[in-house]
């Protein structure tokens, strides 16, 4: 897979992934294009390499807080 599609497809998981974000999603998908614009330029592909890690390790990072966000209903509701 080309990074130009790693990238693409890293931008629609976290797109996906924000539809639940508290802050909405309006401000999710603003702050998730805003980072990525800022990154739109890079050619060198080592650094490409290296944000697609950071933007795999932000998307574990969401999944865990919303993991979290329903564990911590669950428990409020049954105990």
């Amino acid at each position: 897979m080309s990074q130009r599609a790693k990238v693409i497809d890293l931008y629609k998981t976290m797109l996906h992934l924000g539809k639940d974000w508290h802050q909405g999603y309006d401000t999710f998908r603003f702050k998730l294009h805003r980072a990525f614009l800022k990154n739109k330029d890079e050619t060198d592909p080592a650094k490409v390499d290296n944000m697609i890690k950071h933007g795999k390790f932000v998307i574990k990072e969401i999944e865990a807080l919303y993991m979290l966000k329903k564990y911590r209903t669950l428990k409020r509701r049954y105990h």
